[in-house]
């Protein structure tokens, strides 16, 4: 190879590390930021206190207002993160109101500045991007591309031209074909890497070949929601920008689960929603026919009242709204992230149990509990309808549900994020700092679920 080529060779094998280093310094020094403008708020707001005891401790109410509601804004998402922030902008305000003719504008101007900033420098910290190991170049990837899925998202990307410009064969799955017979073709024809442009179902198909033959695989967010692409780290605005995966990208390593033999990458429902997409116009209308279900679902001769299921405790459990089995456990609730799952390589199956609404019962916390296993069963008389990768089936029981560790490679494209959205914001104000002064010492910015949660484990006794 001669200088120049070799130059650019290495230059390009060298690009994620320098990138790595980049994206390090930069989450370094805005977590260090962050923790130096939560001390500046603080600081500012005792010291005013201290200084000029008793008008002072206006102000430091004022700046502890101001503090929560900028790190509920860090912490929450959707509404919750405009009323912690908005909640933070009225006490500011409301500080200045009151305290203007005592002479602390000039500082609750720099409060304000400094819970700016602690916003700012946190929610860049936190952001879900990660850089993982570089991986060699397939010399023959195949995508195989849905033009249906998605309305067609596909076709107007223009995601079968952009493939082919970067040397990536091209196979298009017509009504009627086999998925998974078309990869294993392509697998047999040659290919070391396949591609799925389509929905969470065709993904679940493709990933599963692809681990059986124990090559990489890229996730193309050619579908409607693209929760899998969420959850793996893959920007699913991007469809084109997901090929690259094929051609320089990273790889990592992540699990897969199967319930009665049947591979699935992101849940499987039983109850309500299980009930809800075996309803013909469900994809149509989807909130107003899972609404519809409920009673079916629910009443005394409803399929979800035959379900019966093992507590981690050893109890024997009849009847549950919902139950929803995931490839790894989803985080709930209101915090940043919620929706996802932090990780999808704990090798573990994470279990969600809404209970049936029941007015004699004792109001837990939470209306749903959450625990991790390796293996879950359920036992019902008749068949189960089930939601798989929000796709509609009868499976019969009973349900069994394992997990396969490490089953699948995965190639994420250098400038996707690489990690869920939770895979990094934390829950919980003291953990939130925890992790910034753990990224400002240069440790592993990601949240590592404990793969046997005490506290959750005793939540679903």
């Amino acid at each position: 190879m001669s200088g120049p080529e070799h130059r650019r060779a290495s230059s390009g094998r060298d690009a994620p590390a320098r990138v790595r280093r980049r994206q390090r310094r930069r989450r370094r020094a805005t977590a260090a930021v962050a923790l130096a403008a939560a001390v500046w708020v603080t600081v500012l707001s005792l010291a005013a206190a201290v200084d000029d005891f008793p008008r002072g401790l206006f102000l430091l109410v004022c700046g502890a207002l101001v503090a929560a509601g900028v790190w509920e804004g860090v912490l929450r998402r959707g509404w919750g993160r405009v009323a912690g922030l908005a909640g933070a902008g009225a006490a500011l305000t409301g500080g200045v109101l009151l305290l203007i003719d005592e002479g602390y504008l000039r500082t609750l101007l720099l409060l304000g500045l400094g819970a700016l900033v602690w916003h700012a420098a946190a929610r860049s910290a936190f952001r879900p991007d990660v850089v993982l190991p570089p991986a060699e170049r397939p010399r023959r990837p195949v995508v195989v591309v849905n033009p249906r899925s998605g309305n067609g998202r596909a076709v107007r990307a223009g995601l079968a031209q952009a493939a082919r410009d970067r040397g990536i064969d091209v196979v298009e799955l017509r009504p009627g074909e086999d998925l998974a017979a078309l990869v294993r073709s392509a697998v047999a024809a040659g290919a070391d890497a396949v591609g799925m442009a389509g929905g969470d179902g065709s993904q679940a198909v493709v990933a599963a070949v692809a681990a059986d033959a124990g090559l990489p695989y890229a996730c193309i967010p050619a579908g409607t929601r693209n929760h899998f692409a969420v959850d793996l780290g893959v920007d699913r605005s991007d469809v084109v920008g997901a090929l690259d995966a094929l051609v320089d990208g990273s790889e990592r390593v992540v699990d897969l689960a199967e319930v009665n033999g049947r591979v699935f990458v992101n849940n499987v429902s039983l109850g309500v929603y299980a009930h809800a997409v075996q309803r013909e116009g469900y994809r149509a209308a989807k909130v107003r026919t899972l609404l519809d279900a409920v009673p079916g679902s629910l009443g005394a001769r409803g399929g979800s009242r035959d379900l019966t299921w093992t507590t981690p405790g050893g109890r024997t459990m009849q009847g549950a709204a919902v139950i929803l089995v995931g490839n790894n456990q989803y985080r709930l609730g209101g915090a940043a992230g919620a929706g996802t799952r932090p990780a999808v390589d704990q090798g573990l199956l994470g279990v969600t149990v809404v209970d049936p609404s029941d007015g004699s019962a004792r109001h837990r916390r939470r209306p749903w509990r959450q625990w991790v296993v390796h293996e879950f069963r359920v036992e019902a008389t008749p068949p189960v309808p089930v939601g798989i990768d929000g796709e509609a089936a009868v499976l019969d029981a009973p349900v069994v549900f394992r997990v396969r560790p490490a089953a699948l490679r995965v190639r994420i494209a250098v400038h996707h994020p690489g990690a869920s959205p939770s895979a990094i914001e934390p829950v919980g104000a003291l953990a939130a700092l925890r992790a910034l002064a753990r990224i400002a010492g240069g440790g592993d910015p990601r949240q590592r679920p404990s793969r046997v949660p005490p506290a959750v484990r005793q939540q679903a006794r």
